[in-house]
């Protein structure tokens, strides 16, 4: 599976321009990394209600620019499903590591 979609983000582009999409990007790589921190200091908390606010935000944004593995696994967080800690910890290191992904790829394709 590709981390991001091309089709997608290509049809992204050609509705609100490449440029404008490389400031998009940019803007979600500059707010991205708190959000992710709320994500996980709440889900390891368990604030449900902070955790359903970040992963939302979180999954919107990715699905914007087709990384649909990244908000996958944020909705999987927003929908709240509590597990134990283990299952907890393996769901956030799946998103830190989906996250990590999906910003590299979107820093290759907005300089492309």
């Amino acid at each position: 599976m590709a981390v991001i979609n091309g089709q997608i983000f290509a049809e992204l582009q050609a509705t609100a321009g490449a440029e404008f999409v490389a400031e998009l990007v940019q803007a979600f790589l500059e707010d991205a990394p708190a959000l992710l921190r709320e994500l996980c200091r709440a889900a390891e908390a368990g604030d449900a209600q902070a955790q359903r606010r970040a992963a939302h935000t979180l999954k919107s944004n990715a699905n914007t620019f087709g990384a649909t593995a990244l908000a996958d696994l944020a909705r999987d967080l927003e929908q709240g499903a509590n597990p134990g800690a283990e299952a907890r910890a393996a769901q956030l290191q799946a998103l830190e590591a989906a996250y990590a992904a999906a910003t590299s790829a979107l820093t290759e394709l907005s300089h492309a």
